[in-house]
């Protein structure tokens, strides 16, 4: 992000102490402020035909500072209910939190007096994702559980090597990160303005993905949109519930890039899809048995998610046997603690790529350990994509995991598992060599907020595994 970027979202996210003394909580002011940029770069890059005259930010402007505040609630409900395409889909179900007329008008003549002519040359979709960035990094604001840090992205995505024309999903998009970076990506590796209509337009559409919140679905169509990546109804990122009937919505991809949420299903309940093998409430489990359906054969995925994953009894072990059975299981990346809102969740990403049939596709498993004998990333210490220069380079320069690597032994962090091996472990992936020499392996006990991450996450692992046992006795209900 450059330095003319930075300095705008900064003076962007200051307004949220403008909102903070009107009683606005974090989450809603990224809310409330997506609005009123929405009808601002609307003016500013010339798209204002997309809203109904009498809606647009000029009429918002004109009105007398005491109506102000009355014309633009009225203004939400009318693009929510009477906007068309992706004007109607950021305003559905929106309204304001503000309270005092006085507060929408510092935020307009705040909004009013950016220099809009360099934030364009910038990059709008820039600055926005710039101020998601900042919120995820708010720990009030809640929102780092929709943030997957971008160096992870980026690199995920390098390796994984989007390519021109292929179908892109992510089954539980938040603000839409990963696609974006491959967007970028592909960006960088084809001259898209030398692209004929119909090219372009495929290019436009090959990205999709879904969202079950709907006010992070409503920041991700924003960011979508700025990136000139939300297009149509069959495209962009839907409103929905992967683990429900709304996965038909996404087509079958070549590549799927995600972070699924972490824990179990609201209200503890089993996903209402019909055609799981293997019913289970933990919502990663059921996150991983979509995306080894949601794949072509010969379908690329990286997938992040938590330790618990890979040693879970139960139907866990067989989620994981049907993964090695009908994907390759290539890669598996074991990453430092500390780089999510959650200080204390182990994560690790998982590479595979999906079988042509749907037996002994898996033969070994490379795993990477990045954990052990890490620097305890935070703020005074953040996470760099120089970090993964290592793996990347381990990884090698073929996105299926074919190329020819080397074992590092037990000295170094890349050891590769045949499948006869992990089959004697149980089918447990929670692989681990290396002797940890960090502070907290030595004795010394992690910050308080570690321990209750780990709590947690161990909490809900075990919560799962007893909810998929009584499933398979039938006893779920009375439970």
């Amino acid at each position: 992000m450059s330095k003319r970027t930075t300095d705008i979202v900064g003076k962007l996210w200051n307004l949220c102490n403008v909102l903070r003394d009107d009683g606005v909580t974090y989450h809603q002011y990224v809310s409330e402020l997506t609005y009123l940029l929405f009808l601002k770069m609307a003016k500013e890059t010339g798209a204002e035909d997309k809203l109904p005259k009498g809606y647009r930010w000029d009429d918002l402007e004109a009105k007398a500072a005491p109506e102000r505040l009355t014309f633009y609630k009225h203004l939400l409900i009318h693009l929510g209910e009477h906007g068309k395409g992706i004007v109607q889909q950021i305003f559905v179900n929106a309204s304001s939190f503000i309270k005092k007329p006085a507060t929408l008008t510092q935020l307009v003549n705040a909004i009013d007096a950016i220099d809009w002519y360099s934030a364009k040359e910038e990059g709008l979709g820039d600055l926005y994702e710039g101020l998601l960035e900042k919120n995820a990094g708010e720990k009030k604001s809640g929102a780092g559980q929709y943030f997957t840090p971008r160096v992870l992205i980026d690199s995920m995505v390098a390796l994984m090597q989007p390519q021109l024309g292929e179908t892109i999903q992510d089954p539980a998009a938040g603000t839409g990160g990963f696609l974006i970076a491959a967007n970028h990506f592909i960006r960088q590796h084809n001259d898209i303005d030398a692209l004929d209509k119909k090219t372009y337009d495929r290019f436009r559409r090959q990205f999709h993905g879904m969202e079950l919140v709907q006010d992070t679905q409503r920041l991700g169509l924003m960011n979508l949109m700025l990136h000139n990546l939300q297009s149509d109804d069959s495209s962009g990122l839907h409103f929905g519930d992967t683990l429900s009937s709304d996965h038909q919505k996404l087509p079958k991809a070549d590549l799927i890039l995600t972070n699924p949420p972490f824990g179990t299903k609201k209200g503890g309940g089993l996903p209402t899809r019909d055609d799981f093998t293997y019913p289970t409430s933990n919502k990663q489990l059921a996150f991983l048995q979509h995306i080894v359906r949601g794949l072509k054969p010969g379908g690329r995925a990286a997938v992040l998610l938590p330790d618990n994953v890979l040693f879970e009894s139960g139907v866990g072990v067989q989620i994981r046997r049907d993964l090695m059975d009908k994907c390759n299981l290539h890669t598996l990346l074991r990453l430092p603690t500390g780089i999510f809102y959650a200080q204390g969740v182990k994560t690790n990403v998982l590479f595979f790529t999906r079988g042509v049939k749907d037996t002994g596709n898996t033969k070994h498993v490379w795993v990477h350990d990045l954990r052990a004998n890490m620097p305890a990333f935070g703020k005074r210490t953040p996470l760099t994509r120089a970090h993964f220069a290592e793996f990347e380079k381990a990884f090698g320069k073929k996105a299926d995991g074919s190329s020819k690597r080397k074992d590092t032994g037990v000295e170094g962090r890349f050891r590769m598992f045949t499948r006869e091996e992990i089959a004697a472990r149980g089918d447990s992936l929670d692989i681990s060599w290396l002797k940890d020499d960090s502070e907290q392996a030595n004795g010394e006990l992690p910050e308080p907020e570690v321990l209750v991450g780990e709590a947690i996450v161990e909490l809900e692992g075990a919560v799962a595994e007893l909810r998929s046992i009584l499933a398979e006795l039938g006893l779920e209900e009375e439970a």
